[in-house]
């Protein structure tokens, strides 16, 4: 049945891209575009069968960039979230501050923890953290906030501590909205990993793209996105699969 519905929903989008694909052909071969303006789709395919080895390189130290980055602001958000939770006069002078932190462009951030904590893998960890983190905390907060308040009197009134509220009640609630937070984070990892090899480093798809980009392969620039799409992708959907295993009762909602 999975698979049937998977099927269903996902061979219209398909069909777009191919159609997307075959017209940007089409649309290259008729118009005579120089390779190095805007190759063909079998052009950067071509290209990045040829220059696999070195693209698997760079795709691996992306990808571990990004589940530590991830794991580090998904762990710290849920933490921060639920420590808020339990104290609100904490919450009402941090929540604005989160709120406003948000206002403040990523690529801004790099270059000021490059100058901070140098070159390293330190500012790069901590740019992707951030990244991930926002979401994973607002998510949670949210889910602590939607607590069934009948539920919530009936522990309070046959005895249960704060405690035992929060972990038996709460925190269950808050599952399915942390993970919510944790897909979209998911996909911003991988943006943020890219951003921050962009900003300075030796290794990875970012810096592969700067490589391309010095040498006017717009071929090779086209198959480090396309990765990147399909790791989002993958990311998002391992994500989602975590969620259906670990909170069955929300089964039907999240699918």
């Amino acid at each position: 049945m999975n698979i049937h519905r998977w099927i269903k929903a996902g061979w219209p989008p398909l069909v777009v891209v191919i159609l997307l694909l075959f017209i940007w052909q089409l649309a290259v071969t008729w118009g005579g575009t120089a390779d190095w303006l805007l190759p063909s789709p079998l052009k950067i395919w071509r290209d990045g069968t040829t220059d696999m080895t070195r693209v698997w390189m760079h795709m691996w130290a992306t990808v571990r960039l990004m589940c530590i980055g991830f794991s580090v602001g998904a762990i710290g958000g849920v933490l921060v979230a639920s420590v808020l939770h339990r104290l609100p006069f904490v919450k009402a002078g941090f929540y604005p501050l989160l709120i406003l932190s948000q206002n403040i462009p990523v690529i801004a951030l790099g270059p000021l923890l490059i100058i901070l904590f140098g070159f390293g893998l330190l500012p790069k960890l901590i740019l992707i953290s951030l990244v991930c983190f926002f979401p994973v905390t607002m998510s949670t907060l949210d889910g602590f906030m939607q607590t069934d308040r009948s539920m919530y009197n009936y522990m309070q009134m046959i005895g249960a501590s704060k405690r035992q509220i929060f972990y038996k009640l709460e925190l269950p609630h808050a599952l399915p909205f942390l993970f919510t937070g944790l897909k979209i984070s998911a996909t911003y990892s991988v943006m943020g990993a890219v951003i921050a090899e962009w900003l300075g480093g030796n290794v990875g798809l970012g810096y592969y793209m700067i490589l391309q980009k010095s040498a006017f392969r717009a071929d090779r620039e086209f198959v480090a996105i396309g990765i990147i799409v399909i790791l989002s992708l993958l990311f998002f959907w391992f994500i989602a699969g975590l969620e259906k295993l670990i909170i069955r009762w929300n089964v039907k909602r999240s699918s």
